[in-house]
């Protein structure tokens, strides 16, 4: 189908593929690939810029494959916990406890598996938990740091404040592979991946599919090299690079496959998807849904337009999704903002832009 018959004005459209490049020119990123979906159906898919800026870098296509970063936890993580609540395997409102016997300390007993999801549970932001790993000689890390994130003490009570927490993630990755009774990439291939037919969408890349994936960080605190087909976030690489807030490698094709199931197509059980997408309210002035985040008030990274019943997130490497369920649009934007380095944050500005100029297009 045409832009026209999915509700666009395609002159207009293309503005959105303009800021892509303007900002690829500016150097917010090396490349960009961009996605629009509507009504079921991709209405354009962009790819500009290269994977890097080093000269006859290789240009970006739009099967280039990125490090999703924080986009993991819907994706992965959030979805899986939608799909075993609608199997009943999982309740919301359980105690952590009850899956996760070793989850102690004060205030801990109070944690629910909703407090994990909509990131009011307590527990801090991000630990370095791999600096303690590095001293011990644990064979099994990824077990260990599991455990550990487990473990850490609360910094709130729990329902009483917001914070965005990598470690309430973990924990959850820990709950749904205790359910599960496998590891989590195991998990999220036989109920996500295969079913949607996600079939470039994976934790820990081959190497022969190094050539497809764009590069992140030049160095890191964990490394001396470029960050090149293993995962950029530190935790998850000491993890062997499969966790439940980071790691999933993925092309904006097979997002969009996702992001329409979640949008309402009959792939997912309907009556599950609402109460993952729409506001918690459970801490004062959060805008978080369950694991999904919504539009926050002033100034949110899709841009003015897209409607209060919308639902995204953002990857710290630089990509996002949004999905507006009254408008039936979906926008996937993947990049390699933190190539060179991470303290490039110009993709403040480039996100709401590009969302902006989408939704400036439309006509009907």
């Amino acid at each position: 189908m045409t832009p026209e018959q999915l509700g666009f004005n395609s002159q207009k459209l293309d503005r959105a593929r303009q800021v892509l490049q303007r900002h690829v020119h500016t150097r917010t990123t090396p490349g960009a690939v961009g996605l629009v979906l509507r009504r079921a159906g991709i209405v354009t898919c962009w790819a500009v810029g290269h994977h890097t800026y080093q000269p006859n870098a290789t240009p970006v296509q739009i099967n280039t494959l990125y490090d999703l970063a924080s986009v993991t936890k819907v994706i992965a993580t959030t979805t899986l916990c939608m799909l075993f609540v609608d199997k009943n395997r999982l309740n919301l409102d359980a105690p952590v406890q009850f899956y996760v016997p070793s989850f102690t300390g004060k205030n801990k007993n109070r944690v629910t598996v909703r407090h994990l999801l909509a990131h009011c549970s307590g527990l801090p932001a991000h630990v370095h938990l791999y600096e303690n790993q590095r001293a011990t000689h644990d064979i099994d890390i990824r077990n260990a740091m599991l455990n550990a994130a487990c473990q850490h003490p609360l910094i709130y009570e729990p329902g009483t404040d917001t914070v965005y927490s990598d470690l309430g993630f973990l924990t959850l990755g820990k709950i749904l592979e205790t359910i599960g009774g496998q590891r989590l990439d195991h998990l999220v291939k036989q109920h996500i991946f295969e079913p949607l037919k996600m079939n470039d969408t994976r934790y820990c890349p081959p190497p022969h599919l190094k050539h497809r994936i764009a590069p992140t960080e030049d160095g890191s605190d964990l490394r001396d090299h470029l960050v090149h087909g293993e995962v950029h976030d530190e935790n998850t690489a000491a993890m062997g690079g499969i966790a439940s807030h980071a790691g999933l490698f993925s092309t904006a094709h097979d997002l969009s496959k996702c992001l329409l199931a979640w949008l309402g197509t009959d792939t997912f059980p309907k009556r599950s998807i609402p109460q993952f997408t729409t506001r918690a309210n459970i801490a004062p002035n959060s805008t978080w849904a369950l694991g999904w985040d919504t539009v926050s008030p002033g100034a949110s990274s899709s841009g003015r337009y897209f409607s209060e019943q919308s639902f995204g997130i953002l990857g710290f490497t630089g990509t996002s999704v949004w999905g507006d369920p009254i408008r039936d649009l979906g926008v996937i934007l993947l990049t390699n903002r933190v190539h060179p380095t991470r303290e490039n944050n110009q993709i403040a500005h480039l996100r709401p832009e590009f969302h902006d100029a989408i939704s400036e297009a439309l006509i009907a």
